[in-house]
């Protein structure tokens, strides 16, 4: 993984600037963690952060909107692309699984992908909450998208 410093713009507080290079931090070792094939990219722009990885069979993708406690972070990875075989089946039992099997996360459908995906503001998010985040991510696509892609794919 390419670590970059951020730079630190006079505006924001050291308290900030500390606490977001924590965040960071604590993403960048996550990843580091899960990332076995050690395929991790990020992104650093005003933006803020995109993270990339590989976990498994899924690409899992962490996003930092900005450093602020307003901004959130968002983690997902596609598991199926749609079109896809028998649609409403497979709509409603996403949304069974959303309901028994995802925990914090959730089935979703972006750009014509099914996807797993959580998102939260940064306010007040420990580095436990961030681990688990992007772990239940990680965890519930990479098991979820071959038996996805048997029954539905086209």
């Amino acid at each position: 993984m390419v670590l970059q410093t951020i730079p630190n713009d006079e505006s924001t507080s050291q308290a900030e600037t500390n606490a977001s290079s924590s965040l960071v931090e604590v993403i960048e070792t996550v990843i580091a963690s899960l990332d076995s094939g050690q395929t991790a990219m990020v992104n650093r722009s005003e933006e803020g952060h995109l993270w990339k990885f590989k976990y498994g069979t899924v690409e899992v993708f962490v996003q930092l909107t900005g450093l602020s406690e307003e901004d959130t972070l968002m983690v997902w990875a596609a598991v199926l692309k749609l079109p896809a075989k028998d649609e409403p089946k497979l709509m409603r039992q996403l949304l069974e699984k959303n309901w028994s099997d995802t925990l914090e996360a959730r089935f979703s459908i972006m750009n014509n992908e099914v996807v797993v995906v959580t998102n939260r503001s940064i306010a007040d998010l420990s580095p436990s909450e961030l681990s688990r985040a992007i772990t239940i991510v990680a965890t519930i696509a990479d098991e979820s998208d071959e038996p996805l892609i048997a029954e539905f794919g086209t």
